[in-house]
């Protein structure tokens, strides 16, 4: 089934608006409902998953602490980050949440290295994407050995997932101090900026979706690969009543 892809307006956008969308989406799904990558930049904000713990926040100062229902410890948002938001019905695709997780990871690894950063990696037992610090290797160096590019955060309903991945591209990272990232002491955090990647937000946005079609709605080998098309805009009430067209909702 295809997987569309949309900026959400306004842009940037509120968090508290966006996960409400996300959750009345998610409820309204059917069996059929298409899914959908639910692009944005978010106001400056700190969220807490589920089982986050207030001991991770240090210095909020004036960003606004919500605490969400998404996986994982805090992060931050603001703009300049890439937020994309993937709503999928895992059953469907017959894949579990471990390969799901996966699968959001190797598609920021495919964009990442389009962008010309080639030594990104994963890191034993915590979600997300790092860049390793002085040729350190994930299998014999602490985290703090690595700066943290993109933070991973999911949740499951009834089959269905909603909230997703964010990829820091050109942001403000100095409000990471403020907290304990993904609840990791002495994580540092980065951004392709940083890296000396000049790549416009809109153009990673363009190489994530891709790979995100890529891994979670393949084309047959037979046909030629799904060709890069602009990406459009749409207000949250509109990318809402996609899935409210539906009147049986997803079983549990």
């Amino acid at each position: 089934m295809e997987l569309s892809a949309y900026w959400l307006k306004p842009r940037p956008s509120p968090y508290p608006a966006v996960w409400q969308a996300m959750q009345a989406a998610t409820a309204a799904r059917g069996p059929g409902t298409a899914d959908a990558i639910w692009l944005t930049e978010h106001d400056a904000v700190y969220t807490l998953g589920q089982a986050g713990r207030r001991a991770h926040v240090l210095s909020p100062k004036d960003i606004p602490v919500l605490q969400t229902d998404r996986g994982g410890q805090i992060t931050y948002h603001a703009p300049g980050q890439l937020v994309a938001y993937v709503l999928y019905d895992l059953r469907r695709a017959g894949i579990y949440v471990r390969e799901y997780v996966r699968r959001l990871e190797e598609a920021v690894l495919g964009t990442l290295a389009a962008c010309g950063v080639a030594d990104a990696t994963r890191y034993p037992g915590a979600p997300g994407i790092y860049l390793p610090a002085n040729g350190a290797d994930p299998a014999r160096h602490p985290i703090t050995h690595f700066h943290k590019i993109a933070a991973l955060g999911v949740k499951v309903r009834n089959g269905c997932t909603y909230h997703g991945l964010a990829l820091n591209v050109a942001m403000d990272l100095q409000p990471f101090a403020g907290i304990e990232p993904c609840g990791y002491q002495g994580l540092s955090v980065t951004d392709l900026r940083q890296q000396g990647s000049d790549v416009s937000l809109d153009t990673v946005a363009q190489y994530l979706v891709a790979e995100l079609q890529q891994q979670l709605a393949p084309q047959p080998e037979a046909q030629t690969p799904r060709a890069q098309t602009p990406i459009t805009t749409r207000s949250l009430e509109v990318a809402v009543a996609q899935f409210q067209s539906s009147s049986t909702l997803c079983n549990t």
